[in-house]
């Protein structure tokens, strides 16, 4: 194993990761990807990240570190999409536990450092909102991205930051990032994507979708997750930066604010002081009224009136794409659904499919 990508914020990430591999480093020996197990509830109805004891089936590479193999399995009720995504690429995924805080991530990078010995260790984020200052008010999500962000900057090893689709998280606009990235190190083609085609059919990642799509050139506004934030597509999509890692922490607030943190509950307190929120309650908050809302079964024609009507109202306000977990939000079914819902839209119109997004027709198609 002569790499070592750490997925900054899980999900997503890792799917990227496994682009950035074969674009940076062809087919040379795969790498041991360093992941959360953090899928959002439309995978995984408990909030916040698992960890090994989530599982069946880990192996040990280190003391600290396990990896998800193929066979592996949540625990009820947990879900993961690792088992699959091990399945079905080349890499080693490991399993980031961030239950004992910067300092036990920290641990199991020294031991995986330690243990192979890599050419190169990148930490990779799609988006870049590893790059807030934590008071911007369109910021989601930044307590697995300076988790990972105050780890890497402990360790006495050269890690490269890279920032893949800056603004696609649509967590920092674009022009918020431009002046921190620094020289850019690759842009994404469709030939870059091919690796990781099949796995975007199944995997539910808006970020790295859209990254997926503009390397295919697709083009225009999307609107992802429940609260339908538009993001752009445009040519800066499929680009990848790198970002110096001690600027990113200056930057940073909440990565340097955990940086001695030895339990999850320790950073998500930090969260909730320096942000004014943890991603966790959120989905704690979400959890508990999901478990309240009455099963829906899918009504093929029911939801297609529907659909009509929320692309209506998508084109109204200038949106040309739009990912199916947002669909899946918008018209209130329930995630477990989300998959029939990909499979009758493609069915019922197969032109509209930009893998992996939904076009949103213009009124005079």
């Amino acid at each position: 194993m002569k790499r070592l990508i750490v997925a900054a914020g899980g999900g997503g990430d890792a799917v990227a990761a496994a682009m950035l591999h074969a674009a940076l480093y062809g087919d040379e020996d795969q790498a041991v990807i360093l992941t959360y197990a953090w899928d959002r509830l439309l995978i995984d109805p408990v909030p916040g990240p698992r960890g090994p004891n989530n599982f069946t089936g880990l192996q040990h590479l280190t003391p600290a570190v396990q990896t998800v193999p193929a066979e592996a399995r949540p625990i009820a009720p947990a879900g993961s999409t690792l088992p699959r995504l091990a399945a079905e690429l080349p890499h080693t995924f490991a399993l980031i536990d961030p239950h004992h805080g910067v300092e036990g991530i920290t641990r199991q990078l020294e031991e995986l450092v330690s243990l192979l010995s890599p050419e190169s260790i990148d930490l990779l984020d799609v988006g870049g909102d590893i790059l807030a200052q934590g008071d911007e008010p369109t910021l989601k999500s930044p307590l697995a991205d300076a988790v990972t962000l105050a780890a890497c900057c402990q360790v006495n090893a050269p890690i490269r930051l890279l920032v893949a689709g800056p603004g696609l998280d649509g967590e920092l606009p674009p022009d918020e990032l431009r002046g921190v990235l620094g020289p850019l190190v690759h842009t994404f083609t469709a030939k870059d994507v091919e690796l990781v085609s099949s796995v975007l059919e199944w995997h539910p990642s808006e970020a790295t979708g859209m990254l997926a799509a503009t390397a295919r050139g697709v083009r225009g506004t999307c609107e992802m997750r429940d609260a339908g934030l538009p993001v752009p597509l445009t040519d800066e999509g499929p680009t990848v930066y790198e970002v110096d890692l001690d600027e990113a922490l200056s930057r940073n607030q909440l990565a340097r604010a955990i940086t001695a943190t030895a339990t999850l509950d320790e950073v998500e307190a930090h969260c909730r002081e320096i942000c004014g929120y943890s991603e966790i309650d959120y989905e704690r908050n979400k959890a508990a009224w999901l478990k309240d809302q009455p099963p829906v079964k899918l009504d093929p024609e029911a939801v297609l009136s529907q659909l009509d009507q929320f692309e209506a109202d998508a084109r109204n306000r200038g949106v040309t794409h739009t990912t199916f977990r947002r669909i899946t939000e918008a018209l209130n079914l329930n995630g477990s659904l989300r998959e029939d819902l990909r499979q009758l839209l493609i069915s019922s119109h197969p032109e509209r499919y930009e893998a992996p997004l939904w076009r949103i027709t213009s009124t005079t198609e």
